[in-house]
């Protein structure tokens, strides 16, 4: 009987556990993405102004335990910083100052 209800606890701690620890990949590997387009964005010098203080909100939203409402935030500074290489390139020919 020991040994089936340390098996049981084993299992659903296992299953607690995987969800948050999912995320917390999620979250770190959405960093890094968004991370990446912002860089690619700077390198242009065309990276708009929030988007870095969105990643900051995001990862106190994380430590909060809203990670959820972070992910977007992260999605969302992603594609300011797709947007922004798009518009780099679109303004490449426009003459005058950027």
């Amino acid at each position: 009987m020991k040994i089936s209800t340390l098996g049981l606890a084993s299992i659903l701690s296992s299953c607690l556990l995987a969800t948050p620890m999912a995320q917390a990949n999620s979250f770190d590997s959405a960093v890094s993405e968004a991370k990446t387009e912002l860089d690619k964005a700077k390198a242009v010098n065309y990276e708009w102004r929030d988007s870095r203080k969105m990643l900051k909100k995001a990862e106190k939203l994380n430590k909060e335990g809203k990670t959820d409402k972070a992910i977007k935030l992260v999605n969302t500074a992603k594609e300011q910083g797709q947007l922004a290489v798009a518009q780099a390139e679109l303004q490449s020919g426009v003459k005058g100052p950027h």
